[in-house]
């Protein structure tokens, strides 16, 4: 089962997969995207690590090479997020890879026995003025196109509430 979960900045996305994952009732690896580069981001990580504190989840931070983390974590595997993700491949200069990359990711999710995907839906809006965030939101929603074309559900966050687009 893959469930990607997707929505706007602060729409409840983490908090519903995370409500999800604990259905499984199993160990889940929890691959983080996120790196501490500001301030701001260090307090959201610690944030989001309390949220996940008694449960049993193994912590695979991993900024880049998602298919890897993919095949080092367990069978039942929750991503947060590809929005962070798309942003370090920009960050780290690797949009030439990341085509690449998502689909060693897309290809790995397939041998797992549970998967959840956090991503932003970043469609809503008007078509940024700055050539850098048009790739940005290009790249976000091709991740999103691919990783819901391999999804058996997909679900959109609106204001916390899940509505089920597949």
């Amino acid at each position: 089962m893959i469930v990607l979960i997707s929505g706007g900045v602060k729409s409840g996305k983490s908090s519903r997969a995370l409500k999800l994952a604990r259905e499984w009732q199993r160990p889940v690896s929890f691959i983080a995207t996120a790196e501490a580069l500001d301030d701001e981001m260090r307090e959201r990580i610690e944030r989001h690590k309390t949220e996940r504190a008694g449960l049993d989840f193994t912590t695979i931070e991993e900024p880049l090479d998602l298919a890897a983390a993919i095949m080092r974590s367990g069978e039942y595997v929750l991503v947060d997020c590809l929005t962070m993700w798309v942003n370090n491949i920009m960050y780290y200069r690797r949009e030439a890879d990341f085509t690449g990359m998502l689909d060693a990711f897309i290809e790995g999710l397939r041998s797992k026995s549970g998967v959840i995907v956090v991503s932003n839906e970043t469609g809503f809006g008007n078509i940024p003025a700055d050539e850098l965030s048009r790739r940005y939101n290009l790249l976000i929603a091709e991740a999103n196109r691919k990783t819901a074309a391999l999804a058996d559900r997909v679900e959109l966050m609106v204001a916390g509430l899940p509505l089920t687009v597949k």
